[in-house]
């Protein structure tokens, strides 16, 4: 199995089928505009801009499932984006990454790469905010919050994920290691 199988929906109300891709590296990330790690959309939109001729591409699923941080239209996430990071990529329509209604891709790349803990100097922080939501958050794949990203190697296959606490810096590192 590979990303390759899945699809994500778009804002215009279609499936773009992830094969669109194939060959390429790809970070998946969950975002929200009213976020404490919204600033990462400017390291998102530089990863872009400095590495997609040489094969990357960003998928930007904004979601609303983590303190409501994410509450605008589809259209309103595009114009904040653009507008305060000037975001080159496209954004997909905002969906779930985790319950009843989250999509199969999310499922997919969960069972690939788990929850192995935050790090960074917000992660104590983290531990304390989900351990009040999910005592056992420690013990299951859910994505914890908005800004978890999963690498995709040029195969379609997942080789890491990074929790929202991450250095942006490794995350940059990584992508140049598949590239």
């Amino acid at each position: 199995m590979s990303v390759y199988q899945y699809s994500v929906p778009t804002p215009q109300g279609e499936e773009r089928s992830l094969k669109e891709y194939e060959g390429k590296v790809l970070l998946i990330v969950n975002t929200a505009t009213e976020c404490g790690f919204t600033p990462q959309y400017e390291n998102l939109a530089d990863f872009h801009k400095k590495y997609a001729d040489q094969g990357l591409v960003i998928i930007d699923i904004p979601s609303n499932q983590f303190g409501g941080q994410a509450p605008g239209s589809d259209e309103e996430i595009q114009s904040f984006c653009k507008l305060n990071f000037g975001t080159p990529y496209p954004q997909m329509a905002k969906s779930d990454v985790n319950g009843e209604n989250e999509l199969d891709l999310y499922t997919y790349l969960k069972s690939q790469k788990g929850f192995e803990g935050f790090t960074g100097e917000e992660a104590e922080d983290m531990d304390k905010l989900l351990a009040g939501i999910d005592p056992d958050f420690k013990n299951n794949p859910k994505i914890k919050w908005n800004f978890t990203k999963f690498l995709i190697d040029r195969e379609g296959q997942v080789v890491a994920r990074f929790e929202p606490t991450e250095d942006m810096a490794k995350v940059e590192e990584a992508i140049k290691e598949l590239l």
